[in-house]
Protein backbone atom coordinates (compact mmCIF):
# COMPACT_ATOMS: atom_id res chain seq x y z
CA UNK A 1 0.00 0.00 0.00
CA UNK A 2 3.00 2.23 1.10
CA UNK A 3 4.41 1.76 -2.66
CA UNK A 4 1.39 2.31 -4.53
CA UNK A 5 0.83 5.78 -2.34
CA UNK A 6 4.02 6.49 -3.09
CA UNK A 7 3.93 6.44 -6.95
CA UNK A 8 0.57 7.85 -6.92
CA UNK A 9 2.78 10.89 -5.55
CA UNK A 10 5.58 10.24 -8.06
CA UNK A 11 3.16 10.55 -10.55
CA UNK A 12 1.01 13.64 -9.18
CA UNK A 13 4.54 15.40 -8.88
CA UNK A 14 4.97 14.96 -12.98
CA UNK A 15 1.63 15.84 -13.59
CA UNK A 16 2.08 19.20 -11.92
CA UNK A 17 5.40 19.85 -13.53
CA UNK A 18 4.01 19.16 -16.77
CA UNK A 19 1.24 21.20 -16.08
CA UNK A 20 3.72 23.98 -15.01
CA UNK A 21 5.89 23.22 -18.10
CA UNK A 22 2.78 23.40 -20.82
CA UNK A 23 1.18 26.73 -18.90
CA UNK A 24 4.35 28.46 -19.17
CA UNK A 25 4.27 27.47 -23.07
CA UNK A 26 0.97 29.04 -23.49
CA UNK A 27 2.40 31.80 -21.60
CA UNK A 28 5.37 32.01 -23.83
CA UNK A 29 3.05 31.50 -26.80
CA UNK A 30 0.56 34.25 -25.91
CA UNK A 31 3.31 36.76 -25.12
CA UNK A 32 4.17 36.00 -29.23
CA UNK A 33 1.22 36.38 -30.35
CA UNK A 34 1.05 39.54 -28.52
CA UNK A 35 4.56 40.84 -29.48
CA UNK A 36 3.36 40.39 -33.24
CA UNK A 37 0.29 41.82 -32.41
CA UNK A 38 1.82 45.15 -31.38
CA UNK A 39 5.01 44.81 -33.87
CA UNK A 40 1.30 45.41 -36.45
CA UNK A 41 0.49 48.52 -34.59
CA UNK A 42 4.11 50.50 -34.45
CA UNK A 43 4.42 50.16 -37.98
CA UNK A 44 0.50 51.53 -38.48
CA UNK A 45 1.84 53.93 -36.19
CA UNK A 46 4.68 54.69 -38.00
CA UNK A 47 2.25 55.08 -41.46
CA UNK A 48 3.03 58.45 -42.60
CA UNK A 49 0.15 60.18 -43.15
CA UNK A 50 -0.57 64.33 -44.14
CA UNK A 51 -3.55 65.44 -41.97
CA UNK A 52 -5.72 68.00 -43.14
CA UNK A 53 -7.44 70.41 -41.45
CA UNK A 54 -9.88 73.85 -41.76
CA UNK A 55 -10.45 76.33 -39.23
CA UNK A 56 -14.59 75.89 -39.57
CA UNK A 57 -16.10 78.73 -41.18
CA UNK A 58 -19.07 76.29 -42.71
CA UNK A 59 -20.80 74.11 -40.64
CA UNK A 60 -18.61 71.51 -39.41
CA UNK A 61 -21.00 68.54 -40.11
CA UNK A 62 -20.70 69.69 -43.89
CA UNK A 63 -16.76 70.22 -44.02
CA UNK A 64 -15.23 66.57 -43.75
CA UNK A 65 -17.96 65.76 -46.92
CA UNK A 66 -16.51 68.64 -49.04
CA UNK A 67 -12.60 68.22 -47.61
CA UNK A 68 -12.92 64.55 -48.80
CA UNK A 69 -12.17 65.61 -52.64
CA UNK A 70 -9.27 67.77 -51.76
CA UNK A 71 -7.44 65.26 -49.93
CA UNK A 72 -8.22 62.63 -52.55
CA UNK A 73 -6.90 65.11 -55.25
CA UNK A 74 -3.56 65.30 -52.54
CA UNK A 75 -2.97 61.92 -52.56
CA UNK A 76 -3.29 61.10 -56.16
CA UNK A 77 -0.76 63.76 -56.90
CA UNK A 78 1.36 63.50 -54.47
CA UNK A 79 1.57 59.73 -53.80
CA UNK A 80 0.89 60.18 -50.10
CA UNK A 81 -2.10 58.97 -47.75
CA UNK A 82 -3.90 62.72 -46.80
CA UNK A 83 -6.50 62.13 -43.39
CA UNK A 84 -9.66 65.27 -42.99
CA UNK A 85 -9.62 66.37 -39.06
CA UNK A 86 -12.16 68.50 -38.01
CA UNK A 87 -11.39 71.54 -35.78
CA UNK A 88 -14.22 72.59 -33.34
CA UNK A 89 -13.67 76.26 -33.58
CA UNK A 90 -10.56 78.65 -34.38
CA UNK A 91 -8.60 78.47 -31.45
CA UNK A 92 -8.65 74.64 -31.60
CA UNK A 93 -7.62 74.84 -35.36
CA UNK A 94 -4.20 77.47 -34.03
CA UNK A 95 -3.76 74.78 -31.12
CA UNK A 96 -3.62 71.86 -32.99
CA UNK A 97 -1.44 72.92 -35.56
CA UNK A 98 0.71 73.69 -33.10
CA UNK A 99 0.62 70.97 -30.91
CA UNK A 100 1.99 69.11 -34.68
CA UNK A 101 -1.61 67.32 -35.13
CA UNK A 102 -2.19 68.75 -38.09
CA UNK A 103 -0.28 69.45 -40.82
CA UNK A 104 -1.93 71.34 -43.58
CA UNK A 105 -4.18 73.65 -42.27
CA UNK A 106 -6.67 75.97 -44.59
CA UNK A 107 -6.27 79.43 -42.23
CA UNK A 108 -7.63 82.61 -41.80
CA UNK A 109 -5.03 85.53 -42.00
CA UNK A 110 -5.62 86.18 -38.41
CA UNK A 111 -5.43 82.45 -37.51
CA UNK A 112 -2.88 81.53 -39.92
CA UNK A 113 -0.57 84.36 -38.44
CA UNK A 114 -1.00 83.34 -34.51
CA UNK A 115 0.11 79.39 -35.84
CA UNK A 116 2.89 81.32 -37.14
CA UNK A 117 3.56 82.67 -34.57
CA UNK A 118 3.69 79.69 -32.67
CA UNK A 119 5.52 77.07 -34.96
CA UNK A 120 9.12 78.31 -36.29
CA UNK A 121 9.63 77.19 -39.78
CA UNK A 122 5.97 76.98 -40.58
CA UNK A 123 5.02 78.50 -43.87
CA UNK A 124 1.86 80.09 -45.90
CA UNK A 125 2.12 78.46 -49.15
CA UNK A 126 -0.95 79.09 -50.86
CA UNK A 127 -3.95 81.16 -50.82
CA UNK A 128 -6.95 81.53 -53.35
CA UNK A 129 -6.84 83.98 -56.28
CA UNK A 130 -9.20 86.20 -54.59
CA UNK A 131 -7.16 86.28 -51.14
CA UNK A 132 -4.98 89.55 -51.40
CA UNK A 133 -8.23 91.68 -51.67
CA UNK A 134 -10.45 90.29 -49.68
CA UNK A 135 -13.57 91.68 -47.59
CA UNK A 136 -16.41 91.70 -45.77
CA UNK A 137 -19.83 92.71 -45.96
CA UNK A 138 -22.00 94.38 -43.31
CA UNK A 139 -25.36 93.32 -44.10
CA UNK A 140 -28.92 94.15 -42.29
CA UNK A 141 -32.26 92.57 -41.63
CA UNK A 142 -34.59 94.03 -44.09
CA UNK A 143 -36.86 95.59 -41.60
CA UNK A 144 -33.90 97.66 -40.24
CA UNK A 145 -34.79 99.76 -43.83
CA UNK A 146 -31.13 100.26 -43.78
CA UNK A 147 -30.06 100.81 -47.14
CA UNK A 148 -26.51 99.87 -48.89
CA UNK A 149 -24.15 103.03 -49.13
CA UNK A 150 -20.33 103.44 -50.07
CA UNK A 151 -19.74 105.31 -46.27
CA UNK A 152 -19.87 103.31 -43.24
CA UNK A 153 -23.72 102.85 -41.86
CA UNK A 154 -22.86 104.36 -38.19
CA UNK A 155 -26.95 103.85 -37.89
CA UNK A 156 -26.21 100.36 -36.98
CA UNK A 157 -25.30 101.15 -33.54
CA UNK A 158 -28.98 101.16 -32.71
CA UNK A 159 -29.49 97.96 -33.70
CA UNK A 160 -28.54 94.13 -32.80
CA UNK A 161 -25.07 93.01 -33.63
CA UNK A 162 -23.49 90.08 -34.38
CA UNK A 163 -19.64 89.23 -35.41
CA UNK A 164 -18.78 85.63 -36.61
CA UNK A 165 -16.03 83.69 -34.59
CA UNK A 166 -13.67 85.97 -32.08
CA UNK A 167 -11.10 85.15 -34.25
CA UNK A 168 -12.15 85.65 -37.44
CA UNK A 169 -10.32 87.52 -39.78
CA UNK A 170 -13.13 88.58 -41.96
CA UNK A 171 -16.15 88.17 -39.49
CA UNK A 172 -14.25 90.02 -36.79
CA UNK A 173 -10.79 91.22 -36.43
CA UNK A 174 -11.02 93.59 -40.01
CA UNK A 175 -14.52 94.68 -39.14
CA UNK A 176 -13.86 95.53 -36.11
CA UNK A 177 -10.08 97.38 -37.17
CA UNK A 178 -13.10 99.48 -40.01
CA UNK A 179 -14.90 100.56 -36.91
CA UNK A 180 -12.67 102.08 -35.38
CA UNK A 181 -11.00 103.73 -38.09
CA UNK A 182 -14.80 105.07 -39.26
CA UNK A 183 -16.08 105.78 -35.77
CA UNK A 184 -13.26 106.68 -33.42
CA UNK A 185 -14.56 104.10 -30.59
CA UNK A 186 -14.36 100.44 -30.15
CA UNK A 187 -16.94 97.73 -30.82
CA UNK A 188 -18.28 97.65 -27.03
CA UNK A 189 -18.05 101.27 -27.25
CA UNK A 190 -20.22 102.48 -30.85
CA UNK A 191 -23.01 99.97 -30.01
CA UNK A 192 -25.64 100.25 -27.73
CA UNK A 193 -26.26 96.67 -27.03
CA UNK A 194 -23.12 94.43 -26.36
CA UNK A 195 -22.24 92.77 -29.84
CA UNK A 196 -22.06 89.49 -30.44
CA UNK A 197 -20.71 86.41 -31.16
CA UNK A 198 -21.12 83.19 -33.52
CA UNK A 199 -19.92 80.61 -31.43
CA UNK A 200 -20.07 77.35 -34.32
CA UNK A 201 -20.49 77.90 -38.10
CA UNK A 202 -19.27 81.23 -38.00
CA UNK A 203 -20.11 83.21 -41.32
CA UNK A 204 -22.64 81.02 -42.15
CA UNK A 205 -24.37 81.15 -38.99
CA UNK A 206 -23.76 85.32 -39.05
CA UNK A 207 -26.42 84.80 -42.15
CA UNK A 208 -28.36 82.92 -40.91
CA UNK A 209 -29.49 85.17 -37.91
CA UNK A 210 -29.47 88.02 -39.62
CA UNK A 211 -31.53 86.60 -42.32
CA UNK A 212 -33.75 85.53 -39.96
CA UNK A 213 -34.19 88.33 -37.38
CA UNK A 214 -33.23 87.19 -34.61
CA UNK A 215 -30.04 89.91 -34.87
CA UNK A 216 -30.57 92.75 -37.12
CA UNK A 217 -27.16 93.70 -38.23
CA UNK A 218 -24.12 91.57 -38.78
CA UNK A 219 -20.47 91.41 -40.74
CA UNK A 220 -19.15 87.86 -42.72
CA UNK A 221 -17.35 87.22 -45.30
CA UNK A 222 -18.25 88.28 -48.72
CA UNK A 223 -17.37 84.86 -50.17
CA UNK A 224 -20.20 83.00 -47.57
CA UNK A 225 -23.02 85.72 -48.52
CA UNK A 226 -22.89 85.50 -52.43
CA UNK A 227 -22.81 81.69 -51.74
CA UNK A 228 -25.77 81.66 -49.87
CA UNK A 229 -27.64 84.93 -51.59
CA UNK A 230 -27.08 82.99 -54.92
CA UNK A 231 -28.45 79.93 -53.90
CA UNK A 232 -31.56 81.67 -52.66
CA UNK A 233 -31.14 81.39 -48.99
CA UNK A 234 -30.78 85.02 -47.67
CA UNK A 235 -33.99 86.41 -49.06
CA UNK A 236 -34.31 89.05 -46.00
CA UNK A 237 -31.58 90.60 -45.42
CA UNK A 238 -28.61 92.91 -47.66
CA UNK A 239 -25.61 93.94 -48.07
CA UNK A 240 -25.02 97.85 -46.57
CA UNK A 241 -21.28 98.19 -47.06
CA UNK A 242 -18.76 96.46 -47.84
CA UNK A 243 -15.10 96.84 -46.23
CA UNK A 244 -11.89 98.36 -48.06
CA UNK A 245 -9.69 95.08 -49.22
CA UNK A 246 -7.63 93.03 -47.10
CA UNK A 247 -5.23 89.71 -47.14
CA UNK A 248 -7.13 86.98 -45.89
CA UNK A 249 -7.42 83.20 -46.23
CA UNK A 250 -3.85 80.86 -46.76
CA UNK A 251 -3.15 76.88 -46.65
CA UNK A 252 -0.53 76.70 -44.05
CA UNK A 253 2.56 73.65 -44.10
CA UNK A 254 4.38 72.71 -40.51
CA UNK A 255 7.65 72.19 -40.80
CA UNK A 256 7.44 68.60 -39.81
CA UNK A 257 5.91 67.89 -43.11
CA UNK A 258 10.02 67.65 -44.16
CA UNK A 259 11.13 65.07 -41.55
CA UNK A 260 7.98 62.60 -41.95
CA UNK A 261 7.79 62.75 -45.73
CA UNK A 262 11.47 64.34 -46.97
CA UNK A 263 13.20 67.41 -47.55
CA UNK A 264 11.39 69.34 -50.56
CA UNK A 265 8.45 68.06 -49.46
CA UNK A 266 6.24 71.61 -49.12
CA UNK A 267 7.44 73.25 -51.96
CA UNK A 268 6.06 69.93 -54.29
CA UNK A 269 2.96 70.46 -51.97
CA UNK A 270 2.56 73.84 -52.69
CA UNK A 271 3.05 73.60 -56.29
CA UNK A 272 0.16 70.31 -56.15
CA UNK A 273 -2.12 72.71 -54.51
CA UNK A 274 -1.47 75.86 -57.33
CA UNK A 275 -1.84 72.98 -59.72
CA UNK A 276 -5.26 72.27 -58.88
CA UNK A 277 -7.45 72.34 -61.39
CA UNK A 278 -10.37 69.81 -59.90
CA UNK A 279 -13.25 71.95 -59.42
CA UNK A 280 -14.39 69.30 -56.30
CA UNK A 281 -11.49 69.78 -54.86
CA UNK A 282 -11.36 73.78 -55.00
CA UNK A 283 -15.03 74.12 -53.71
CA UNK A 284 -14.09 72.96 -50.62
CA UNK A 285 -12.40 76.09 -49.75
CA UNK A 286 -14.62 78.24 -52.32
CA UNK A 287 -11.78 79.01 -54.36
CA UNK A 288 -13.30 77.94 -57.53
CA UNK A 289 -11.02 80.85 -59.24
CA UNK A 290 -8.06 78.69 -58.19
CA UNK A 291 -5.23 79.16 -56.10
CA UNK A 292 -1.67 80.93 -56.02
CA UNK A 293 1.57 80.95 -54.38
CA UNK A 294 2.17 82.42 -51.00
CA UNK A 295 4.56 83.66 -47.96
CA UNK A 296 4.49 84.37 -44.55
CA UNK A 297 5.32 88.41 -45.50
CA UNK A 298 1.96 88.47 -47.58
CA UNK A 299 0.16 88.42 -44.25
CA UNK A 300 2.63 91.46 -42.49
CA UNK A 301 -0.85 93.67 -43.12
CA UNK A 302 -2.74 91.31 -40.87
CA UNK A 303 -0.26 90.79 -38.26
CA UNK A 304 0.24 94.20 -37.60
CA UNK A 305 -3.66 94.70 -37.39
CA UNK A 306 -3.67 91.77 -34.88
CA UNK A 307 -1.04 93.24 -32.94
CA UNK A 308 -2.66 96.78 -32.96
CA UNK A 309 -6.19 95.15 -31.70
CA UNK A 310 -4.28 92.89 -29.02
CA UNK A 311 -5.10 89.90 -31.34
CA UNK A 312 -1.33 88.49 -31.71
CA UNK A 313 0.89 89.06 -28.51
Amino acid sequence: MAVINTVYHQLDIIYKMNKIKIGAFSVSLLAGTLALSNCGKSEKTLEKVLVLSAIPDQKIANQEANYKALATYLEKKLNIKVKYADSKDYPAAVTRFANDEVHLMWFGGVTGVQARAKVEGSRAIAQGVVDPKYKSYFIAHNSTGLKKSDTFPKEIADFSFTFGSKSSTSGRVMPTYFIEQETGKQPKDFFKEAPQFRLQGSHTATATVVNEGSVKVGVLSYKTYDKLKAAGKLPNCDIIWKTPDYANYNFTAHPSLEKTFGEGFVDKLQQALVDCKDKQALSAIMREEGLIKAENKDFDGIKKVSQVLGFLR
